[in-house]
């Protein structure tokens, strides 16, 4: 991937108040996962950016296209370029296959049930990854660290990782502790490369994965459907963007948007996440 590099916001300390190379030190012990490589940058020489607080934010997973002039934050899966003079985010699977990607994959890193593949419920092209062995986690990284450089290569910001809650559907193979383990071995690849790290999801986790993986901020879906937005902003402050589904509003988004509890950092998104002209697409802030 290539890309330019733009200048980064100040520097920012970790939310614990431990500056980021001082965090990493005291995480190295955290995980059971192998370190960075020696040809990584000195973490406590690289400027760390969170995203605008209040910023409006637009979520392209779904292809990339030119945002709106008052979009401040930008999210595209790894393989797109960043959105150039605006805060990017770089999205990586790191807990399950991309659909098209598992050829990738070792088949003995994967989760198995009776000998075949434990596939996410909810996305039929995407199994679940063993996290369950430092052994194992350690081989994930191998896979996973090229591609987190390959974002800060490119000239994103920071790195969202998503699935982190893929234990709760693993049908007993996997546990937090595992891929809490594995989480900390990724944020501290993207700190070294100069990339804020993004919790995706998994609410109940959020202290957690913050203060024990290292997680500067939050990407998070349906938080103010789900009620469950003060979750993320108790522990992340406005370093929270929130992407709500147009198909699944509870309420009127008038009514999601004047809510206090709903991150000023929001957008209404198509489910599949479709790109201008598309019919389906929507693309709404408050």
């Amino acid at each position: 991937m290539s890309g330019t590099h733009r200048p980064r916001a100040a520097v920012v300390t970790s939310p614990t108040g431990l500056a980021v190379g001082a965090m990493l030190i005291l995480l190295s012990g955290c995980a059971a996962v192998g370190a960075p490589d020696a040809g990584a940058p000195d973490a406590g020489t690289v400027d760390i950016a969170l995203p605008p607080a209040g910023g409006l934010p637009d979520y392209q997973l779904g292809g990339a296209y030119e945002p709106e002039p008052d979009v401040e934050i930008v999210g595209r899966d790894r393989a797109a370029e960043p959105s150039v003079g605006r805060y990017s985010i770089c999205y990586v699977n790191g807990f399950q296959t991309q659909p098209g990607e598992r050829d990738l994959w070792d088949p003995d890193l994967l989760v198995a049930v009776d000998g075949r593949p434990l596939i996410d419920p909810e996305w039929p092209d995407e199994v679940l990854v063993d996290t369950s062995t430092a052994a194992q986690r350690d081989r994930i990284l191998e896979l996973v660290a090229p591609w987190i450089r390959g974002c800060a290569d490119a000239g994103f910001d920071a790195v969202e990782f998503d699935n982190l809650d893929s234990f709760t559907r693993s049908r007993g193979r996997l546990d937090l502790g595992g891929n809490l383990a594995l989480a900390t071995a990724y944020v501290e690849v993207a700190h070294a490369a100069g990339l804020a790290a993004g919790q995706k999801n998994a609410a109940e986790y959020a202290p957690r994965l913050r203060d024990d993986a290292g997680f500067d901020f939050a990407v998070v879906e349906e938080c103010a459907a789900y009620e469950e937005c003060d979750a993320y902003t108790d522990v992340y402050g406005d370093a929270v963007v929130d992407i709500e589904y147009t198909d699944d509003l509870p309420r009127t988004w008038t009514e999601i948007c004047a809510d206090p509890a709903t991150p000023p950092s929001v957008v209404l998104r198509d489910r599949d996440l479709t790109v201008k002209g598309d019919p389906e697409h929507a693309a709404m802030h408050c």
